[in-house]
């Protein structure tokens, strides 16, 4: 039994440390090292990159909202790389060729990827703007997350996600993108964040090498930009805007797929755990990465020795049955439509079950060797 309380109590700790000791950890190291960010006005040549799929419904509102970016037109490059699309996604991108909208055609489908490595090649910009197509952005984003480069320590900028509701109320996505963002804030401040959204983000061109269709290319350009010597940074005042998902019981199909991916990544670049050559980020990579995809066996272990406990203990069957609780409101959403509550004893636990069993199953697939290599984008 003692053996069974260990095991409890070690799975426990481990699950809050990963959400509420690793933030702390970071907050209390900020006290004594903190970035500071340098911002400076300035106007390099950029090249906006969008990747699309069959993207006719969004790409022409995509279009305009680029347009609407104030940013000198003579340092300003846009490229929509159409990933093999079958729809009219070619057709509206070719009508706006006056204004300045370059298309790559790629004519066998590769992946997101696979299109922004493509269009790279086809750059001509210092700095490397990469934006999902149902991003909306505002008139200043671009201006305000490239400023980020005037500090030469800068590799890569992260902006930050906010998701926009239908009925203009927060979902279960809401929640944890925000939490992310916080998270993201906390590690920039002492050194570098470890991941950064995929959906809009900056690079210096010299960070942006060997995309590959298997691999996430946000967090391989974070990686690459650490491997030269630079770190990421994220800018709150840099946002993003997108809908949240039209479909929420899409977000678990979507949380194995980025998670799928960002394990290949991981593990294709272990050497980045090494303390001695990467210090605090190794820390932050483990924490962040690593024990958080391993909470969901965390999770099973305390499930499965509270059951014994349960029975020799008043505390441990009260836990029990908050466990049997906590995992019944997840699991019975997923049978009836609980996303749009505004409950937060609701709302958490509908998010958390989700985003740990799409880990779970992202785990069980990566062990068998699947990989994403084709990114289908949500519809939102």
């Amino acid at each position: 039994m003692n053996i069974i309380r260990i095991l409890f109590f070690i799975s426990l700790l481990l699950i809050i440390y990963v959400y509420l000791g690793y933030p702390i950890s970071l907050y209390a190291l900020s006290l004594v090292r903190y970035n500071k960010n340098v911002s400076i006005k300035q106007y390099p040549y950029v090249t906006i990159i969008i990747a699309a799929y069959n993207e006719e419904k969004l790409i022409k509102e995509k279009i305009e909202n680029t347009l609407s970016i104030a940013y000198p037109r003579g340092k300003l490059q846009i490229i929509i790389a159409s990933d093999g699309s079958t729809d009219g996604t070619d057709e509206i991108v070719t009508s706006y060729k006056e204004k300045g909208i370059e298309l790559l055609t790629i004519s066998e489908r590769g992946g997101k990827e696979k299109a922004q490595k493509e269009a790279v090649k086809q750059s001509k910009g210092n700095i490397l703007v990469f934006t999902d197509v149902a991003t909306i952005l505002d008139s200043s984003a671009v201006e305000q997350i490239v400023s980020n480069f005037a500090d030469p320590a800068i590799g890569c900028v992260s902006s930050e996600d906010r998701v926009m509701g239908r009925d203009g109320k927060q979902s279960g996505e809401n929640f944890y993108v925000r939490y992310e963002m916080w998270l993201r804030r906390l590690e920039s401040r002492v050194s570098s964040p470890v991941g950064l959204s995929g959906s809009f983000f900056a690079a210096r061109r010299v960070v942006c090498e060997d995309f590959s269709g298997g691999m996430d290319s946000d967090f391989r350009t974070l990686l690459n930009s650490v491997k030269r010597g630079m770190r990421g940074t994220c800018d709150k005042e840099a946002i993003g805007y997108y809908l949240d998902l039209s479909d929420q019981r899409k977000e678990f199909d979507r949380k194995v797929r980025t998670v799928l991916r960002g394990l290949t990544v991981f593990f294709n670049n272990i050497e980045f755990l090494n303390l001695i050559k990467y210090g605090l980020f190794s820390y932050q990579l483990f924490c962040h990465k690593l024990l958080r995809w391993l909470v969901p066996y965390f999770l099973i272990i305390l499930f499965i020795v509270n059951i014994p406990l349960a029975f020799v203990s008043t505390k441990y069957f009260v836990f029990l049955v908050a466990q049997l609780f906590f995992y019944g409101v997840g699991i019975f959403s997923l049978f009836h439509d609980l996303y749009s509550s505004e409950r937060l004893f609701i709302k958490i636990p509908i998010y958390f079950v989700t985003v740990n069993a799409s880990i779970f199953v992202a785990w069980l697939r990566f062990l068998t060797g699947q990989r994403v290599l084709l990114w289908t984008p949500s519809e939102r």
